[in-house]
């Protein structure tokens, strides 16, 4: 006798064969959909589209216009590239993706000296691909035939990143004759990633994909920049000191050796800013204007950078554009009530400007001074007044923006952009994504400056990301320098932090695919504790203890 099961979707409710996939039952839903179901979550399950129903069931399916799917989209999108390119170059290729971020994945080519043209050959062998419409095929082995069947292949990243996993199955995957491991699971077929682009870089290339803000585009265009001049420093240090993937530095803390990343990764970051406070001087700036996104490490990178220059003659001080903002009472409302906070107009334009000329010239002013529980912004009662020599400090989200002191000239600011770039990925095909480890610092530090839980601050991210969006990122390439704020070894300190916190997020709360995607994620880091990191430390920001206040 043949059984049915109740399936129950956005409302819906129907029946469906025993063995019938979830993929074909995607199919009687799709109108609720703008864009192709990559994803489905049963029960409290997450599933590949290829499993077959065996159970009633609550159903919530993901495409690439939410986090959970476009993360699918991208990994999927990562597996036809490698395949792309070991069909156009052969097996001597290696594709190594070292950076990901909203605007598109990085890799690198080795293996092959000539890659004139390589963008197209790899685009039209991408399609070719996706045409054929192959399917991503699930298998279920053993962590030890794993680890023997990425040894034989010699892809020892694979290899050495398993030994630290404490499953003891794993999912692997297919495509045409290609296995890999890619920490979650995949699309059902190529045609799904249907918006790519492969473009050289010069140095490297990037994958273009579309991203939960921009499902039918690729956004504005990837160009290179001071941010990625940075990250590639950030990888030479990682080579240099032999953590390029998780694995290395697991490696390093399963004996004992971290301290020595440690003190070696927040020299690196001083250096930067040394290096920084050099050429402010050599171009004879007085004001710096520092911005970055969402737990960047804007304040203790400014707070350093101001002490870095007065270890070298010049006395500075440091102002927050968030003493700007306007009175709640005079500020914009969004459409759901709330007060703005993200937008420029939120922050008193005319004041800001104001004050900065008058200290420029020379004149006393009160600096303001604003009161988050009351709303309301104040001045100081003392006054303020600088020297010729003297340099201002400015940090803020909005401080690269074209309108802050449109009237002082250009030769007079030195303009930073600064976002934590990880120089080390999982493994040389998952890169760890910029807006992972900001979420994470993120995510900490709610928890202990302001009593969020990690339900409160996921639900709020992509609000953040919008703001980012609309008042950071258009800017970040017009800038005189860039900071790359992340320390190699931190993901094994926010483990500790931040995994009790998103094990409290429940099965039922919509926050829950994402914070499971944290936790298996930062399965693949050992905790590292937080006694040897220094008190001036920028993760300190985030997990306590800085001395900076």
């Amino acid at each position: 006798m043949e059984k049915y099961y109740k399936v129950v979707c956005n409302g819906k409710e129907l029946e469906f064969k025993e063995g019938t996939t979830f993929k074909e039952i995607s199919t009687y839903f799709e109108e609720d959909y703008e864009y192709p179901i990559l994803g489905v979550k049963s029960n409290e399950d997450f599933l590949d589209l290829g499993t077959k129903i065996g159970k009633d069931s609550e159903v919530c399916f993901f495409t690439k216009a939410d986090e959970y799917g476009n993360k699918i989209y991208s990994k999927s999108a990562r597996f036809i590239l490698i395949l792309a390119v070991k069909r156009v170059y052969g097996a001597r290729a290696k594709v190594i993706v070292v950076h990901s971020q909203d605007k598109g994945v990085y890799f690198r080519i080795e293996g092959i000296k000539d890659l004139r043209g390589a963008d197209k050959l790899i685009n039209k062998e991408f399609q070719n691909i996706v045409d054929s419409d192959l399917l991503f095929t699930h298998l279920t082995v053993s962590r030890l035939e794993a680890i023997n069947f990425f040894t034989k292949k010699r892809m020892y990243d694979k290899a050495n990143m398993l030994k630290y996993i404490s499953n003891t199955y794993i999912n692997l995957y297919r495509i045409d004759n290609v296995y890999d491991y890619f920490y979650g699971k995949m699309a059902y077929s190529t045609s799904q990633i249907d918006m790519f682009e492969v473009k050289n870089l010069g140095n490297g290339f990037v994958l273009k994909l579309p991203t939960i803000y921009n499902p039918d585009s690729f956004g504005d265009e990837v160009k290179y920049s001071k941010l990625q001049d940075i990250f590639f420093q950030a990888v030479d240090f990682s080579t240099s000191i032999n953590v390029k993937t998780a694995s290395e530095l697991n490696t390093r803390v399963s004996h004992g050796n971290v301290q020595d990343i440690i003190l070696m990764s927040e020299s690196f970051y001083d250096r930067q800013l040394m290096n920084l406070a050099d050429n402010i001087i050599t171009k004879k700036s007085r004001v710096i204007l520092l911005a970055g996104p969402s737990s960047s490490g804007k304040t203790t990178s400014a707070k350093k950078l101001s002490i870095f220059l007065k270890t070298k003659g010049y006395n500075t001080i440091s102002i927050s554009l968030d003493d700007y903002f306007t009175d709640l009472s005079k500020r914009h409302r969004l459409p759901d009530g709330s007060y703005d906070f993200e937008s420029i107009k939120a922050v008193n334009t005319t004041l800001f400007e104001t004050q900065i000329k008058s200290l420029l010239e020379g004149e006393e002013v009160n600096l303001p001074y604003y009161d988050f529980e009351k709303g309301v912004s104040a001045f100081r009662k003392i006054a303020t007044k600088i020297n010729k020599s003297d340099i201002i400090v400015v940090e803020g989200i909005h401080a690269l923006n074209d309108i802050l002191l449109s009237n002082i000239e250009d030769r007079y600011k030195f303009k930073i952009y600064i976002s934590p770039l990880s120089s080390i990925c999982i493994d040389y095909h998952n890169p760890i994504h910029v807006s992972d480890i900001r979420k994470l610092r993120r995510i900490v530090r709610d928890s202990r400056s302001r009593g969020l839980g990690a339900i409160e601050t996921l639900s709020m991210w992509a609000d953040i990301q919008k703001g980012e969006i609309e008042n950071i990122y258009p800017y970040q390439n017009n800038v005189d320098a860039a900071i790359n704020s992340c320390l190699s070894y931190e993901l094994g300190v926010l483990k500790t932090y931040a995994e009790p916190l998103l094990y409290s997020v429940k099965e039922e709360d919509p926050e829950y695919p994402e914070a499971l995607r944290l936790i298996n994620f930062l399965n693949n880091f050992l905790p590292i504790p937080s006694d040897d990191i220094p008190n001036d430390s920028v993760i300190r920001e985030f997990i306590g203890g800085s001395c900076f206040k």
